[in-house]
């Protein structure tokens, strides 16, 4: 950022009035005589001369503007191709220390955990006989799946395509975001760390998580710049997802409500868009499923999709208290393997970290960002 350059309310970049050599600032505020402004000879001459060199300042300094962002965008996908490419080098070389057994092929070691589901449902819809607590998953990710499959792609390398061009975009937004909030050169840093952060890995996989940041960021880069409509329409791709949509529906109608941004009414009705996946998806399973009996412990009813997590993850609503002494007792007792107490152990210090920085957003006030990271940090928990 330029010394030359300055904030506006919606965290854009605005020109700096310009100082000449004479050190006056000539700027919009700034009044002139009017000899300066409408007088003959040498007056007019100045007051022209110096209307032109606010008009050629604001359109230098917009151009950098413009120039930065795009560095920065292109910074994105450098980091983003040059991570892709060395966790696809990654996961080719270290099969051959961890394997057991023989090898199949590049693309099946992709195929793991649960990229099973989400095939499973890309190829045969929401049929529970052959992959219970299917309802757990969102259909997004089948979705744009079965749309690649069907110009001829396999399915993983399908899920590896995705994931690579969704995130591409996500990489982008966190970059323009970085640059609103933060130094020249944030952008860049921003993305650096997520692709370098130990759950990445997830993010280069056919999951649904590099599809769901490639919408949610977008989301959350229009809402800044005041375009609710993208914004709304983006936040319902995103919630097509994971349940994460819902966290981001809400923070976006904070943003809407308390941002800095003057509110347009007309606006509102999109951020109702968000929510409407993720009520149909619902609609759909207790079609699907039948509602429930008071004491029926089957999927079924409008939580569904809930009673799926519970049934097959152990996913239920709890008390904070219960949660950490169980999340505590997963990461340094017994009760779980040891390459698991890992991951229950990152799962600890995510929460931690979570907590802090819901915490710094309300110090700063930053109402649609707490929103978001204080519902994640409590759905985690």
């Amino acid at each position: 950022m330029s010394a030359v350059e300055d904030r506006d309310e919606a965290g854009g970049v605005r020109p700096a009035p310009a100082r000449p050599s004479g050190g006056e600032v000539l700027g919009p505020a700034t009044a002139q005589p009017p000899s300066l402004e409408r007088g003959a000879g040498s007056g007019g001459a100045r007051g022209a001369s110096r209307a032109a060199l606010r008009e050629t300042s604001g359109s230098a300094l917009a151009e950098t503007s413009g120039a930065a962002l795009r560095e920065a965008s292109l910074s994105a996908l450098w980091v983003w191709a040059a991570t892709r490419i060395g966790t696809f080098l990654l996961g080719w070389v270290a099969v051959y220390h961890f394997a057991e057994g023989p090898l199949g092929s590049y693309l099946q070691r992709w195929a793991q955990w649960d990229w099973h589901h989400f095939e499973f449902i890309a190829r045969n819809g929401y049929d529970s006989r052959f992959d219970p607590n299917i309802e757990a998953f969102f259909p997004g990710l089948p979705l744009v799946l079965r749309a690649v499959h069907t110009v001829g792609v396999d399915y993983v390398l399908a899920g590896l395509l995705v994931s690579f061009v969704a995130g591409a975009f996500g990489a982008v937004a966190l970059a323009r975001l970085a640059e609103l909030d933060g130094p020249r050169g944030a952008g860049e840093r921003a993305v650096l760390l997520l692709t370098l952060s130990p759950a990445a890995v997830f993010l280069a996989a056919g999951y649904a998580e590099a599809l769901f940041l490639g919408c949610a960021l977008p989301a959350w880069l229009c809402a800044r710049r005041g375009h609710w409509w993208a914004a709304g329409l983006l936040a319902a791709l995103a919630s097509t997802t994971r349940v994460s949509g819902v966290f981001l529906a809400v923070a976006l109608v904070v943003q809407f409500a308390v941002g800095p941004l003057r509110r347009d009414w007309r606006q509102a009705p999109a951020l109702v868009l968000p929510f409407l996946p993720v009520l149909g998806y619902m609609a759909y399973l207790r079609n699907l499923r039948g509602p429930c009996t008071p004491t029926s412990d089957e999927v079924c009813g409008w939580l569904a999709w809930q009673r799926a997590q519970e049934r097959g993850w152990g996913r239920s609503f709890s008390t904070p208290w219960d949660v950490l002494a169980n999340t505590w007792d997963a990461a340094f007792g017994q009760s779980q393997a040891v390459p698991f107490r890992m991951d229950f152990r990152l799962e600890l210090l995510a929460m931690a970290v979570g907590v802090g920085l819901t915490v710094f957003l309300l110090v700063r006030r930053e109402w649609g960002e707490a929103t978001f990271v204080g519902l994640s940090v409590a759905a985690l928990g």
